[in-house]
């Protein structure tokens, strides 16, 4: 039987991918996390058409990389199309070769998105309001955007105008470089941005090394950890601060995979002084630098232990002095646990409130505090498994931020990269990877453009442009099975 689609034309689906990054980014113009100075005091886009070329867009671009993914699997033999057929000829011509054919596909998906204003979040405006506040003298783990005023507090949602920062030292110092472009919101977006971008190319390099160090599939890593929709959507398009936390993380676990514990305690250390789940980090890389290798040395772990907390002291205490904030930051940790936060955990305590008929604050602080036991118990077995049994402590990292993220009180799309990206390189079964592509597949819709909640009147162009999204994908796969099934000239 000839073979469908699926594991021939790659170049197409890296086409379609062009094609719907495209789309998307026509879309934001109109639709996206726009100025104040455009949108007005509500902050809201117009929407529209504009939200319907953006799902439309999402719709071809997350489809193109599932479809690329099934693509580049290794055909059994049973699915080698017959010899002599316009498949056979293409498989030949058009299979990805690895990483570097991967690397240019995501520079093609990326660059469209490069430009344009933020999308499915107004984050990036607070970090430039943060940024500002630190070079102005404020404590930015005290007050929020409103004691600015003017324009830089005005990019930012009413629900955190008086939020304080809840990230740490080191992503002030570096909000603090687009600080002198606070009063310019598109420029320094695009400042903050380019971090974002640079730590996504970090990532192209570091997932792939990772992946050989581990013994996985380097081209399968940089598939789901890089190429992944949720980095083009929230790390480039939506210039998150997550990236860089990511991608020092990630160079110190490979720090630690070539037994180099006082870096990889520093890298990782530095990435949670920018976002503070990054810390989960230390102890696999301790774990991983300190393994046995078959030498004399039985002390290895104990001296690696002692490199790793001396140098994450360290590091804390210059980062922290530089910045001049304090020690303000560890109690800013819960800052993204407000009341209007969502979460598995609170949405339990929220359903717990209406069924009882009471207050919504004590059921969602019990349900909170029952998630964040739960994640702890999480960790606990997690860590347990790595020194009783062995298990893979990547793969047991990757669990581990997954507990955390799921069981914590606070939910964000783009949160579910800490645990995404070390799965990348962590995982060994095609199984696990295909369920990860499709949880990554679906949080893809979870957020309007503009970054705020859907409006019922933009729920009608959004699922207009998911049906335009589908159908052109079917269209594109019914072309690619009609030319495998014509035969070789």
């Amino acid at each position: 039987m000839p073979n469908t689609g699926a594991n021939a034309y790659p170049s197409r689906y890296r086409w379609l991918g062009l094609l719907g990054s495209l789309v998307l980014a026509a879309g934001a113009l109109t639709s996206g996390a726009l100025p104040a100075a455009t949108t007005g005091p509500t902050l809201r886009a117009s929407g529209g058409a504009g939200t319907t070329l953006v799902f439309a867009g999402l719709a071809v671009l997350t489809a193109a990389w599932l479809l690329l993914s099934r693509a580049a699997d290794l055909p059994s033999a049973a699915d080698v199309p017959p010899a002599g057929t316009r498949a056979a000829a293409a498989r030949r011509a058009a299979r990805p070769s690895g990483t570097r054919w991967l690397t240019v596909t995501l520079g093609w998906w990326a660059a469209p998105l490069l430009l344009l204003p933020p999308l499915f979040s107004r984050d990036v405006y607070s970090y430039l309001a943060q940024g500002a506040m630190l070079a102005g003298g404020f404590d930015v783990y005290a007050d929020g955007p409103a004691v600015l005023g003017g324009s830089v507090a005005q990019q930012v949602p009413q629900v955190w105008q008086h939020t304080p920062a809840p990230y740490g030292p080191g992503f002030l110092l570096l909000a603090r470089v687009a600080a002198p472009l606070a009063d310019h919101p598109y420029a320094g977006t695009l400042l903050l941005r380019l971090s974002a971008v640079l730590a996504v190319v970090a990532l192209t390099a570091l997932l792939p090394a990772l992946a050989r160090a581990l013994g996985t599939d380097p081209a399968g890593a940089l598939r789901l950890g890089a190429l992944n929709p949720l980095v083009l959507l929230h790390l480039v398009a939506g210039a998150h601060n997550d990236a860089v936390p990511l991608a020092l993380m990630l160079a110190g676990l490979l720090a630690a995979a070539r037994r180099r514990p006082l870096l990889a305690a520093v890298l990782i250390t530095l990435a949670a002084l920018v976002k503070a789940p990054a810390a989960l980090a230390l102890p696999a890389a301790w774990w991983i630098a300190g393994r046995p290798d078959g030498t004399p040395g039985r002390g290895r772990r104990p001296r690696c232990a002692v490199t790793v907390l001396v140098a994450a002291a360290a590091t804390t205490a210059a980062v922290t002095a530089a910045a001049g904030t304090g020690y303000g930051w560890v109690g800013a940790l819960t800052t993204p646990a407000t009341a209007s936060s969502w979460s598995p955990s609170t949405a339990l305590g929220r359903l717990a409130a209406d069924l009882l008929r009471v207050a919504p604050e004590g059921p969602v602080g019990v349900a909170r505090l029952l998630g964040a036991a739960g994640a702890a118990v999480a960790l606990g077995l997690l860590a347990a498994r790595v020194v009783r049994r062995g298990s893979e402590p990547a793969a047991a990292l990757a669990l581990a931020f997954g507990a955390l993220v799921a069981l914590g009180p606070a939910f964000r799309p783009w949160y579910a990269l800490w645990c995404i990206v070390p799965a990348a390189f962590a995982v060994r079964t095609a199984g696990a990877r295909r369920a990860a592509e499709l949880t990554c597949a679906a949080l893809a819709f979870a957020v309007m453009p503009d970054g705020f909640g859907p409006d019922p009147a933009e729920l009608v162009p959004a699922a207009g442009g998911l049906g335009v999204g589908a159908v052109a994908v079917l269209l594109t796969e019914r072309q690619i099975t009609f030319q495998e099934r014509q035969p070789a000239c």
